[in-house]
């Protein structure tokens, strides 16, 4: 019991090890936040740094648990997403202060959605380009993007209307233009797994997708040449 316990501990330490600068920048920024926050008596405000710092340290222990490694460059992507999500989103109301904020965090979640889902499928046929033509591997991994986008809109939707919040913003129009853009993220992110497909995996988003499969080839038994 103790053996798997330090095991399992050495290995979340070594998933913590290696991260990009960015990662280590925010998890700084969140702990000195904490610190400073508690110390002024702004406990609300320490509650989100300390809230924000354990949802960006959540993909570790869910990699952990089911023996994923992911990309340096995607986990940074996604404490990216949360810290603007949570910390500067609500905290310090980015949504507010710039409307564009919330147009660049649907994007960039679909596109990470988009590269999710063409993984997901990737994965279901344990690593064959040919199992189905490439442009339908795209094209399912583009739905499942959408569907998440659909889902978390119905989602704004419901709290606003039992909850009473403003999650909706401008109502109709948010809505829309939160769809518009999740559209065009899911389609990049689909493209990346479509371009992955095609060889093309030395640089950006296709990239990604090539470490993850080369970091987690268990996944990938029937990997084409």
């Amino acid at each position: 019991m103790i053996e798997e316990y330090t095991k399992s501990a050495y290995s979340k330490g070594m998933k913590l090890a290696g991260q990009s600068i960015v990662v280590y920048l925010i998890w700084a920024i969140l702990a000195l936040e904490l610190v400073l926050s508690l110390a002024n008596a702004r406990y609300s405000l320490a509650f989100v740094a300390l809230a924000t710092l354990a949802l960006s340290l959540a993909p570790v222990f869910f990699a952990d648990r089911f023996q994923i490694e992911l990309p340096v460059y995607f986990f940074a992507g996604i404490v990216l997403f949360i810290f603007g999500t949570v910390f500067l989103g609500e905290a310090f109301g980015f949504y507010e202060k710039y409307w564009w904020w919330d147009v660049l965090l649907h994007g960039g979640s679909a596109m990470g959605f988009g590269l999710i889902g063409f993984i997901f499928v990737f994965i279901l046929f344990e690593g064959d380009k040919y199992a189905a033509p490439h442009w339908a591997l795209a094209l399912i991994a583009f739905c499942i993007a959408i569907t998440i986008g659909a889902v978390w809109e119905i989602f704004e939707f419901a709290m606003d209307q039992l909850f009473g919040l403003a999650m909706q913003k401008s109502g109709l129009m948010d809505t829309m233009w939160d769809l518009i853009v999740d559209v065009i993220g899911a389609g990049i992110g689909a493209m990346a797994g479509f371009g992955y497909l095609k060889g093309r995996t030395r640089h950006g988003l296709p990239g990604i997708i090539g470490e993850f499969v080369t970091k987690n080839r268990r996944f990938f038994r029937r990997k084409n040449k």
